[in-house]
Formats: C-alpha cells, structure tokens, sequence
C-alpha cells in the first residue's frame, strides 16, 4: 500500500526538480561558452588556404557575373577586434588596426594582393544585438 506523499516531500520534490534545471542551464552555458572559445580560438589562429587566388577569383568572377560589385569577404563577431568594433561602427579611417586573427590575415592579403590592383576593402557592421556592434562584415568592391 502506497502512503500519501507529506507537504515536507513536496517541497523537497520542488526543490530536487529546481536544482536539476538550475543544473541543466549552467551545463547548457558552459557548454555554449565552450563553444564560443573554440570558436574564437579557430578564427584567431586561422591561416589563409594555399589556394586563396583561385578561391578569391572564382568568389569575385560569380559576383560579377551576377552583376554584384562587391562581396563580403569574411565576416565575424566584433567582440574579435581589439575595440570591440568601436573603430569600424565609427568608420574611422584607423579601423584595419583594430583587426586581430584571421580578420587581420584577410586585410594583409587584401593590401598585399588586391589593392595595388585597384579593390577596395570596406569594414561595416552588419547588426546591434542589444545595442552594441555584433557582427562585422569585410567587403571587398571593384
């Protein structure tokens, strides 16, 4: 015969249910913030592919065959820049000093490769989640 559960095991039965989802939700963040890490960490030790020429001329030839005259190159979070994307939001003429990882790789190449024949490279962001710079967006223009 089964007894009738006492108000003392009703609210020890809330209580074990609440810390199992407090629990969940701070795995569920770790977790998530794990990811962002290793996210992060891919983007700032990221090299350019030895084939970029024939990547960035097949991206550049399909935008123009569409009649596009720009294209975003790469984008990524503006927490990555070393300001948080306050340069690029601001469009000071400064902003490529802001750059860090793969961003600043991209923008080397750019200068290298691409801008003595005449591309231009523009830096905008994209979105304002909360209000602040989100993502940022590299746009390469003919």
């Amino acid at each position: 015969m089964s007894s009738l559960l006492r108000p003392e095991d009703l609210s020890k039965i809330a209580n074990d249910a609440e810390t199992a989802k407090m629990q969940k939700a701070l795995d569920l963040k770790r977790v998530v913030e794990d990811e962002k890490k290793s996210l992060r960490d891919a983007f700032m030790h990221r090299d350019l592919r030895p084939d970029v020429d024939e990547r960035v001329n097949k991206a550049i030839r399909r935008a123009a065959e569409d009649g596009f005259r720009e294209l975003m190159a790469v984008s990524f979070p503006a927490s990555y820049c070393n300001d948080g994307g306050r340069r690029i939001n601001n469009l000071e003429p400064d902003w490529p000093v802001s750059l860090e990882g793969f961003a600043k790789i991209a923008y080397d190449y750019y200068q290298e490769k691409l801008h003595p024949m005449g591309y231009r490279l523009t830096a905008r962001v994209l979105d304002y989640p909360g209000g602040f710079p989100g993502e940022v967006g590299l746009f390469l223009s003919w």
